[in-house]
C-alpha cells in the first residue's frame, strides 16, 4: 500500500532528511491560516508529524526518545511559525535606518522561540505514546496543551493557534461559540492527525479516520444550522461611521505631520458616502483607529475643539490616542498608556480605556531600563515604553451603549479581555496594522478578532489605520468591510448581540471538559489498556 510505504519512509528517515520533512510539514500547515484558509492541508501534515514521532521510538533509552521527539516538534513548529509569521519583519523596515539590522533576528528568532512550545508538547506526548490509535488523542492533549501555554506564558502570544484552522471558516467556525478557540485547538490536532492510522496494516485501522470525518461533519452541521437560524437585527437609532485613513506608518508618529493628519481625519470623517450618509452628521458614533495622533489629545484643546465641531449633537467619537499621566514621585517618568477615548459633542472626554496586553518589543521591552542603557528601543521609540492598564473594563457611552474595548493585538486573546462584571453590547477593536504593509498579517489579525465575536455572540466594530476595518455581526460574518490599503469611511448599523454563548458562560469548564475527554479517549484506546484487561503485561511500542 502506497500510504504504508510513505509512512515507513518517513518513520525511518534520519538526519537532514528527517529534519527537512518535519520543517516542511510545519511550514505547509501555515496554509490552513488566513488569508489562505486551506485547512484540509492538515490532513496531510499532522499525519506526517505522527509518523515522525513514531520514528522517535527507535532511539535507545527514554531520554533519547524524548529528545528525538522534541527535535521533531521544534522543527515542525519552526517551519509553521516561520511560514506563518514572516511578515513581522515588515515592522523593522518602517524606521529601517535604526531597526533593519534587527529584522533577521525577529523573523527567525521569534519562530525559533515559539517553536519551543510544540517541542515541549510533542515531547510530553511521547511520554505516553503507544502503537494504537490512542496516540492520536495523546498528541491532541500534549500539543494542544503546549498551545494553551503559548497563549498564557510571558504575557502570552496565541497568534495562529491551530484551532483557527476551523475557526476562521464561516461555517465550521461557529463551533467556537461552544468550545472557543482554546477548546477547538486540541480537537483540530486530534481530528487532522487521525488519517495517520490509515497507514497501519491492521483490522479496522480506518475507524479513527471515519470518526474524524464524522466529527468534522458534525461541526459543519452545527455551523450550518446555527447560521440558518441567524436573523440579523440592528440597534435602532445608531449609525456607526468607521474611518480608515491609511496613514503611512513612518508619518503616523511624526509631529511634522500633526496638522496634516488631523485635517485628513476630519475630512474623511465628514465625507459623503451615499444620500443616506451625506456627512459626519448622519452618524451617532464615529470610530477612529489606534494611536491616531502624533500628540497627546487630552492636552491639545484645539484638536478637541475640532472634534467637537465635527460631531452632531448627541453623537460620540471613539478614538485611539496616547494618554499621559503625571508621575507619582519626583524623578519618575510619567506613565504613558495606549488608550481609547470617548469624546462627546462638546469636546469633553467622557470615558477612557487603557490597553492591558502590551506588545513585547513593540510597546515595551523586557528589562526595559537595562536595554535602554544599551541603546535599544522598542519599535514605538517611546522612552520607558508604554504602561499597561490594570484590567479589562467596559466603556459605557452617554447613550447607554456598552463596549468591550480591545486595542490592536488584544483581540487575539480568547479569554481575559471581556469585563466579567457586565456583558457588553459589542466589542470595539481599534488597531494599526500599517506596520505590516500588504502582507498576510492584517488578514490573520482580522480573522482572529472575528472569532472573538463568535465566541462571545457579540458584534464587533473594528477600526484600523489600515487593516482591515469592518463591522462584524455576532456570528462572525462581515456586514461591511474596508479593504487593506484602502482610504475612506465605512457606514453601518450596529447589530444586536446574541444571548450569551455556551463559551461565554463557562469557557474554562468547556475547555477543561474537552481535554478530560481526550485524556479518557487516550486511556481506553491504547493497546496497554487492552492488554491489561486480558491479563497481559506489555504492549508493543509505536513505530516498531
Amino acid at each position: 500500500m502506497a500510504l504504508t510505504r510513505l509512512a515507513h519512509a518517513i518513520l525511518l528517515s534520519w538526519g537532514w532528511r528527517r529534519a527537512l520533512i518535519a520543517f516542511l510539514a510545519g511550514a505547509a500547515s501555515a496554509l490552513a491560516m488566513e488569508p489562505y484558509g486551506l485547512f484540509p492541508v492538515l490532513f496531510l501534515t499532522f499525519p506526517v508529524l505522527v509518523w515522525l514521532v513514531d520514528g522517535a521510538s527507535a532511539a535507545d533509552g527514554l531520554g533519547r526518545r524524548l529528545r528525538a521527539a522534541a527535535w521533531v516538534g521544534w522543527l515542525f513548529g519552526f517551519g509553521y511559525f516561520l511560514a506563518g509569521l514572516w511578515w513581522i519583519g515588515s515592522a523593522f523596515l518602517v524606521d529601517a535606518q535604526d531597526y533593519a539590522w534587527l529584522m533577521p533576528f525577529a523573523v527567525v528568532g521569534l519562530p525559533a522561540g515559539l517553536a519551543l512550545f510544540p517541542a515541549l508538547g510533542v515531547a510530553a506526548s511521547r511520554l505516553f505514546w503507544s502503537s494504537g490509535w490512542g496516540r492520536i488523542f495523546v498528541l491532541g492533549v500534549g500539543l494542544g496543551g503546549s498551545e494553551w501555554l503559548r497563549g498564557h506564558i510571558l504575557t502570552g502570544f496565541p497568534w495562529n493557534s491551530f484551532g483557527y484552522a476551523l475557526a476562521d471558516n464561516a461555517v465550521l467556525g461557529q463551533i467556537a461559540s461552544v468550545t472557543g478557540v482554546e477548546g477547538l485547538t486540541p480537537l483540530v490536532i486530534t481530528l487532522f492527525a487521525a488519517p495517520a492510522l490509515l497507514a497501519e496494516e491492521r483490522p479496522r485501522s480506518w475507524w479513527p479516520s471515519a470518526g474524524a470525518l464524522a466529527l468534522l461533519a458534525a461541526i459543519a452541521l452545527f455551523g450550518a444550522v446555527r447560521l440558518n437560524g441567524a436573523e440579523l437585527s440592528f440597534r435602532p437609532n445608531l449609525d456607526v461611521r468607521i474611518m480608515q485613513p491609511n496613514v503611512p506608518q513612518d508619518e503616523k508618529f511624526s509631529a511634522d505631520f500633526r496638522d496634516e493628519i488631523m485635517a485628513r481625519y476630519l475630512a474623511l470623517s465628514n465625507e459623503a458616502t451615499s444620500p443616506d450618509h451625506p456627512s459626519a452628521a448622519s452618524a451617532q458614533l464615529i470610530v477612529w483607529p489606534e494611536s491616531a495622533f502624533p500628540f497627546f489629545l487630552a492636552r491639545t484643546p484645539e484638536a478637541l475643539a475640532q472634534i467637537a465641531g465635527l460631531l452632531a449633537p448627541g453623537s460620540t467619537l471613539l478614538t485611539g490616542a496616547a494618554r499621559i499621566e503625571a508621575p507619582q514621585r519626583a524623578g519618575e517618568r510619567p506613565a504613558i498608556y495606549n488608550s481609547i477615548y470617548a469624546i462627546g459633542d462638546d469636546g469633553t472626554i467622557t470615558a477612557t480605556y487603557d490597553k492591558v496586553h502590551l506588545v513585547p518589543f513593540g510597546e515595551f521591552l523586557p528589562f526595559q531600563d537595562t536595554l535602554e542603557r544599551w541603546g535599544i528601543r522598542q519599535l514605538t521609540r517611546l522612552p520607558g515604553g508604554f504602561s499597561a492598564g490594570d484590567r479589562p473594563r467596559n466603556m459605557t457611552l452617554p447613550d447607554g451603549l456598552t463596549l468591550a474595548p480591545m486595542i490592536c493585538y488584544e483581540a487575539i486573546f480568547p479569554d481575559g479581555t471581556i469585563d466579567p462584571d457586565k456583558r457588553p453590547d459589542a466589542i470595539l477593536n481599534v488597531t494599526n496594522d500599517a506596520w505590516f504593509g500588504m502582507t498576510p498579517g492584517p488578514y490573520q489579525h482580522l480573522g482572529q478578532a472575528r472569532v472573538r465575536a463568535i465566541e462571545q455572540g457579540l458584534p464587533l466594530i473594528r477600526a484600523a489605520n489600515t487593516g482591515i476595518s469592518a463591522m462584524i455581526d455576532p456570528w462572525g460574518r462581515p456586514v461591511r468591510t474596508l479593504g487593506l490599503g484602502a482610504e475612506g469611511v465605512l457606514d453601518a448599523a450596529l447589530p444586536v448581540p446574541l444571548p450569551p454563548t455556551l463559551y461565554s458562560r463557562g469557557g474554562w469548564l468547556i475547555v477543561s471538559l474537552i481535554y478530560a475527554l481526550l485524556v479518557f479517549g487516550a486511556w481506553i484506546a491504547t493497546p496497554r489498556f487492552d492488554f491489561v484487561r486480558r491479563g497481559n503485561q506489555s504492549a508493543r511500542p509505536a513505530g516498531v
